[in-house]
């Protein structure tokens, strides 16, 4: 613990204030002349988020990891937990492998994988596969399962995700992460070879070769496959300790999440899952049930990000629009304390995740009003948060919850 987190601790009291972060899934944008200047929130139709701006609330914009440095989901949400996500490193297969129910023992090392399609030199044609349908997906990870048992005295369990996500978790004595990914990132590129990130760490050296022998094994069974006949892997780790997040903040946290990933993460800081919604206004439905069982909820909605990854402006403002048209549901039951923001920034204009800080609104009845009109990243540049560092949002909305007490005479 840093010496800031303990002033924090021992400033800490209860009061019993209900706070909720909901995350719009790389929702800040740029504003560029093919949009017509706009950023997606701007052009988007808003009128609850409109009206809840009207009724007093502070903007601004977040840093989710360091100025320049563009965050995977894995950092951005940590960020957004107060977790410094430079301090904690989590690798994405870790993340992916808890988020789909799956424990991890001692020792087991997790990879997040995505189907791809690789032309006839091997190079990455799409990274994505299009897309394909979770049960494609499924199939697929069968026909990989009933072949691949184990490479060596290791052995190798795969696990259909959505669509074209899935995990690998080896299990086997003397193995360990981090690996640098087999991801080229972009189009154009030969699935890249894992390698240890520290070079002396004999577990990692062992654990590379154990993934290069894993693609032997396993691209030959996907060559006749279109358009998945390929796979890259991410987040090559094993699972680190970590303290909760109820013994951080004394809050009992739970999430409403869709996809794995970030039922990962927020199992990964100790949140209760609460499966079953797939929509977000059953999401919202669903906090209202749970309202009083719960301190601090985490409410995640993906399809912002899945259009800026597309390049799709449209479907980033329609995803804006879905949202908005559902948030009375929560705002029925309004939080003491609720903030509004993405886990990092995905323009259209790039097709992936950005460095650019995430626009965020916080509401409270001490958050005070900026006097805007609407929640878009103008209007958060203008407002009284100013730029800060996502990991102080948390201490923002604990400090709203009245929940510190004064520091010194």
């Amino acid at each position: 613990m840093s010496k800031l987190d303990d002033i924090y601790a021992k400033l800490q009291v209860k009061t019993g204030a209900k706070l909720a972060l909901i995350v719009l899934d790389g929702l800040g944008d740029i504003a560029t002349r093919d949009q017509g200047w706009m950023t997606p929130l701007e052009a988007a139709s808003t009128p609850n988020l409109d009206g809840l701006v009207a009724s007093g609330c502070a903007q601004g914009r977040m840093i989710p990891t360091a100025p320049g440095i563009t965050p995977g989901s894995g950092p951005g949400h940590l960020a957004l937990f107060g977790y410094d996500p430079i301090e904690w490193e989590v690798g994405r297969g870790v993340i992916e492998t808890l988020g789909l129910g799956i424990e991890l023992k001692n020792g087991d090392v997790a990879a997040r994988a995505n189907f791809c399609t690789l032309d006839a030199q091997g190079l990455v044609t799409d990274r994505r596969a299009g897309r394909i349908a979770t049960e494609v997906c499924e199939r697929l990870c069968g026909i990989l399962s009933a072949k691949i048992k184990k490479i060596g005295t290791t052995q190798v369990k795969i696990y259909p995700g959505k669509e074209h996500r899935f995990v690998v978790v080896f299990r086997g004595a003397g193995l360990e992460g981090p690996l640098t990914d087999t991801d080229p990132n972009r189009e154009g590129l030969p699935i890249a070879t894992a390698q240890a990130v520290d070079p002396s760490n004999a577990g990692q050296a062992r654990m590379a070769k154990l993934v290069a022998d894993f693609y032997k094994v396993a691209l030959p069974l996907l060559a006749k496959e279109r358009p998945a006949n390929g796979f890259l892997m991410r987040g090559v780790a094993h699972q680190p300790e970590i303290p909760t997040f109820e013994q951080r903040y004394g809050l009992k946290a739970a999430a409403l999440a869709v996809y794995p990933m970030y039922k990962g993460l927020s199992q990964l800081v100790g949140m209760v899952k609460i499966e079953g919604p797939e929509t977000i206004a059953q999401q919202f439905e669903r906090y209202v049930q749970e309202y009083e069982r719960h301190d601090f909820f985490f409410i995640h909605y993906k399809y912002t990000d899945k259009a800026g990854e597309d390049g799709n402006f449209a479907a980033k403002v329609k995803a804006i629009e879905d949202f908005d048209a559902a948030l009375p549901i929560l705002l029925a039951r309004k939080p003491d304390v609720l903030a509004i923001t993405g886990d990092h920034s995905t323009p259209c204009a790039l097709k992936g995740h950005s460095w650019h800080p995430q626009p965020v609104l916080l509401h409270s009845p001490y958050s005070g009003s900026d006097k805007l009109q609407r929640f878009t990243e103008t209007g958060a540049n203008q407002g009284s948060l100013g730029i800060f560092e996502a990991k102080y949002l948390i201490r923002l909305m604990q400090a709203n919850g009245k929940m510190f007490d004064k520091y010194g005479a």
